[in-house]
């Protein structure tokens, strides 16, 4: 249990059944009353927010969260397969699940996935990955006032990112994962 008016952003607690994580809270103090704590939260399992407001004394109960190292190893039928590294049972997920974690999947990656009462409920991949560009249009000089221009790049998984003039077909570039930009063109080896 968690007392409402040690809320922070990125507390995880649990509201009518189902686990969010505080967004954004505000501790009121009317000159009236009791303290209270307004609060905006995140459902971690359908991503809708929610906003709610806590009497301070209030006790709120903490969810049962897991978070577990899975390798992804195939798409089937629209199910995602991965496999738990302790136990090395297979977790299946749907596209619906994963959500944007879709574009960053790559065999034999190792992933994070947050589980809830044994329920795999969200992924989340390593925060740098490399991906190979597979198109982009030829970049031109000339086309910028200021010289940092960027181009379009489709990468190997179907992901499209905004990279530099200099990148071409067939390039390994490196992506954080957390907002989908480029971070630096990665050297062959």
């Amino acid at each position: 249990m968690i007392l409402a008016s040690d809320l922070r952003k990125g507390t995880k607690i649990l509201v009518k059944g189902e686990p969010y994580i505080v967004v954004d809270y505000q501790q009121v103090k009317p000159g009236k009353g009791g303290a209270f704590m307004r609060t905006k939260m995140k459902n971690l399992i359908t991503g809708l927010t929610y906003e709610d407001t806590f009497r301070s004394e209030e006790k709120l109960p903490q969810p049962d969260l897991e978070t577990r190292s899975v390798q992804y190893l195939y798409v089937d039928d629209g199910q995602y397969q991965f496999m738990d590294q302790e136990s090395f049972e297979q977790i299946s997920m749907s596209a619906k699940q994963l959500g944007d974690v879709v574009d960053y999947l790559r065999e034999q990656t190792i992933y994070e996935v947050l589980n809830f009462d044994g329920r795999p409920i969200t992924v989340t991949p390593p925060i740098h990955m490399q991906f190979t560009v597979v198109s982009t249009p030829p970049g031109v000089r000339g086309d910028t006032a200021q010289g940092a221009a960027m181009k379009p790049a489709t990468l190997d998984t179907g992901l499209v990112v905004q990279v530099p003039l200099f990148v071409d077909e067939g390039d390994m570039v490196k992506v954080d994962t957390r907002d989908g930009r480029y971070i630096e063109r990665v050297s062959k080896k």
